[in-house]
C-alpha cells in the first residue's frame, strides 16, 4: 500500500505529454496527415514513457522484424492471441519507428500512460530494433527474412541481418527465426538469452514456387542456401489461401487473409510465436478460428468498393515496397488480372530494382500512376507488358479506373507502394483504421 502514492505520482507526470500527444493525434487525423508526429512530440516531452510499457503486459512485449511481412505477421500474431482470449496492444498501420510505436500507444493509453492489455505485439523497423529492445525489454523477438530492400538506407543486406541478429540477443524468453533465410538461419544460439525456435516452409513447396521465397543470398559466408534446422512451425501444404502448418508436431489447417506463399510463411511464423508465448494454453482450433475471422492487414490484400456501392466493382489492394515483395505478390496471381492499376511514387528514390522483377504473369496494366509512373511504365514496356494509360496523378488515375467497364469478376487489382496505398484508400473513402473484410 505504501508504494501506491509513488506509482500515482509517476503516472501523473505523463499526463501533460500524453494529453499533448493525443491532441496532436486528433489534429493530424482531422487534416488527413500521418501518424508519426504525435509520437515524436510525446517522446520529446516524456522520453521515459516508452520504457514503462515493458512492465505493463503480463505476457510481455513481442517484436516483429523483417525486410517484408512485418505488418501482416504482426496482425496475424495479434489475432491468434486474441482468439485465445488475450487483450492485445499493437501498432496496426505499420508505424514501426519509435515515434510510430508511441503514436499507437496514444490511441489506447490512459492520460497516465497506462495500457490495459495482456501483451504488446509491435512491428519494429530493423534499424531501430536494438535501440527499442533496450528501452522496451521484449520477451520475444521474431525475425522474418532478410531481403533486398532500401539499399539507399541500409547499403547491404548483411547489415540488415546483423541488426536483426543483434536485436535478438535482447529477447528474454524466445527468439523465433526463419529457417529458410540464408542469413538468419546461421544465428548463434550461444549469444541468446531466450530459447531459439525456427519456422519455415517445406522444401518441396519452396522449390515448386516460381521464385522461391525471394530471400537474399548470404554473400558474406559464400553459402547461398540456408542451414538445415528442424522447424517448430512449418508450412506443409498450400492450396490458394488454404494451408496446413505443422506446429510442434500437430497439423493446423487454416485459411489465409490473402493469397501467396509469403503469407503462408508469415502464418508459420505467427503460429510459432503464439505457441511459444502461450505454452500449454495454445490451441490449434483457436488459432484456426482466429485466422478464419482475420481481415487482411492494413492495405495488404484488402478489398474495398471502387465506388460507394458496396455490391459493385471491388478493388483488391496489393502492396509492395521492393522487388521481393512485388515478385512474391505477382507469383501469387492465378494468371493475368482482368483489370490492373500499378502505382509507385517518389518515396522510392531508386527504381532500378524494377528491372529485377519478372513481370511475365502480367499481360496488361490499364493505368500506371504515381510520381514515378514513367519509370515504372518503361520497366513494364521492356518486360513486354501492354500499357493502357500513364497518369502520374493518383486521383486522376482512380477516375480512369472508375470510367472503365466493370470486369466480369467484379474486381480490379491495384499494385501500390505504401504511400499510394494510403492515398488510394483515402480516395475510395477509407480512413487509417477502416479495414475492409473479404
Amino acid at each position: 500500500m505504501g508504494a501506491a502514492p509513488q506509482a500515482r505520482s509517476a503516472g501523473i507526470r505523463y499526463v501533460f505529454p500524453v494529453l499533448a500527444g493525443k491532441l496532436a493525434r486528433f489534429a493530424t487525423r482531422l487534416r488527413g496527415g500521418g501518424s508519426a508526429f504525435p509520437g515524436y512530440l510525446t517522446n520529446r516531452l516524456a522520453p521515459t514513457l516508452l520504457p514503462t510499457l515493458a512492465d505493463q503486459f503480463p505476457y510481455g512485449v513481442i517484436f516483429v522484424l523483417g525486410s517484408n511481412g512485418k505488418t501482416t505477421t504482426t496482425h496475424m500474431v495479434s489475432e491468434v492471441l486474441r482468439a485465445h482470449g488475450l487483450k492485445v496492444f499493437t501498432n496496426p498501420t505499420g508505424a514501426n519507428l519509435p515515434q510510430g510505436v508511441t503514436s499507437a500507444l496514444l490511441a489506447d493509453a490512459t492520460l497516465t500512460g497506462r495500457i490495459r492489455a495482456d501483451v504488446a505485439v509491435l512491428e519494429v523497423d530493423e534499424g531501430y530494433a536494438a535501440e527499442l529492445a533496450d528501452r522496451l525489454s521484449p520477451a520475444v523477438i521474431l525475425s522474418l527474412n532478410v531481403q533486398v530492400d532500401q539499399l539507399f538506407r541500409f547499403y547491404e543486406t548483411e547489415r540488415v541481418a546483423d541488426m536483426m541478429l543483434d536485436a535478438s540477443t535482447r529477447a528474454s524468453a524466445h527468439v523465433v527465426v526463419n529457417r529458410d533465410d540464408p542469413y538468419l538461419s546461421k544465428i548463434d544460439a550461444s549469444t541468446l538469452q531466450g530459447e531459439l525456435s525456427f519456422f519455415g516452409v517445406a522444401p518441396e513447396i519452396v522449390e515448386a514456387a516460381a521464385h522461391g521465397l525471394a530471400n537474399a543470398d548470404d554473400t558474406r559466408s559464400g553459402v547461398s542456401g540456408s542451414l538445415a534446422h528442424p522447424a517448430f512451425g512449418e508450412v506443409r501444404s498450400v492450396a490458394g489461401r488454404d494451408i496446413t502448418v505443422k506446429v510442434d508436431g500437430d497439423d493446423v489447417a487454416l485459411t489465409l487473409p490473402a493469397r501467396g506463399l509469403h503469407y503462408a510463411a508469415d502464418a508459420a511464423a505467427a503460429l510459432t510465436v503464439a505457441a511459444r508465448v502461450l505454452g500449454d494454453r495454445f490451441s490449434s482450433a483457436k488459432a484456426a478460428d482466429g485466422f478464419s475471422r482475420m481481415a487482411p492487414a492494413y492495405g495488404r490484400g484488402e478489398v474495398i468498393p471502387l465506388r460507394r456501392d458496396p455490391e459493385g466493382e471491388q478493388v483488391e489492394f496489393v502492396m509492395f515496397k521492393n522487388a521481393p515483395s512485388l515478385q512474391m505478390n505477382l507469383d501469387a496471381l492465378d494468371g493475368s488480372p482482368e483489370r490492373t492499376l500499378m502505382a509507385i511514387d517518389d518515396g522510392t528514390p531508386d527504381t532500378s530494382w524494377l528491372y529485377d522483377v519478372d513481370f511475365a504473369v502480367l499481360e496488361r496494366v490499364d493505368v500506371v500512376t504515381g510520381e514515378k509512373a514513367h519509370q515504372l511504365a518503361l520497366a513494364l514496356a521492356y518486360a513486354g507488358v501492354q500499357i493502357g494509360t500513364v497518369e502520374p496523378d493518383m486521383e486522376k488515375a482512380v477516375e480512369l479506373m472508375r470510367s472503365l467497364p466493370e470486369t466480369a469478376a467484379g474486381r480490379q487489382i491495384w499494385f501500390v507502394n505504401y504511400e499510394l496505398m494510403m492515398i488510394g484508400r483515402r480516395i475510395l473513402g477509407h480512413g487509417d483504421q477502416e479495414v475492409a473484410r473479404r
